[in-house]
């Protein structure tokens, strides 16, 4: 007899076992509070290329990427900046090309160069032209550099600026002045509070 109740008490284990695993379940689907649903629907979607986007744009043509980007304000700045640049270094490269002109001229022994003058002695002087070759030449590769300077911080910027428009600023996270008046002990409180919901 105890034999047959340890049998009973086996099957009947068994069959609440099996009992309960033939359950069906699907472990893909998940629900999810309303909240979660909602709050997905009304933000913008997180596009992982915008940054590289932008950055190509204002590689492609300085300013393009800030117009990609909506920050209309710094189109002009970097236009500018890189044209400056170019103007600068084409008007430096023309005047150290006259001066170049004339120094090989007076190498050469001739002295119809138009910064020789018309009496005897030279108006500016070899070593004068030299000098203005010397600092031709710095003015011409500084502002090359600082053209290809500007030109990069275009880029970065607009790279930048892109990653950071698709920053999470909403109200759900604030960091906020505080403050508050105390009656029971008749003082203020100043400080700062940090808010975060979920």
């Amino acid at each position: 007899m105890p034999n047959k109740q340890v049998y009973i008490t086996l099957f009947l284990l068994l069959i609440s076992i099996f009992g309960f695993s033939q359950k069906e379940t699907d472990s893909t689907a998940v629900e999810l509070p309303k909240e979660v649903i909602i709050d997905s629907l009304t933000k913008k979607p997180f596009d992982v290329l915008a940054p590289s986007r932008a950055a190509f744009y204002s590689a492609i043509l300085p300013g393009l990427g800030q117009a990609h980007n909506k920050k209309y304000w710094k189109i002009p700045i970097f236009v500018g900046g890189v044209g400056a640049g170019i103007y600068f270094y084409k008007r430096n490269d023309k005047q150290y090309d006259r001066y170049r002109d004339a120094y090989k001229r007076r190498l050469a022994g001739f002295t119809d160069d138009e910064f020789y003058g018309t009496g005897v002695t030279p108006r500016v002087s070899t070593d004068g032209l030299i000098r203005a070759q010397k600092t031709l030449k710095r003015n011409k590769e500084l502002s090359l550099l600082i053209t290809i300077g500007i030109y990069t911080l275009n880029i970065i910027d607009a790279n930048v600026d892109a990653h950071l428009l698709q920053y999470n600023v909403d109200e759900n996270l604030a960091l906020r002045p505080h403050f508050q008046y105390n009656e029971w002990e008749n003082s203020s409180d100043l400080g700062l509070t940090l808010n975060f919901k979920f």
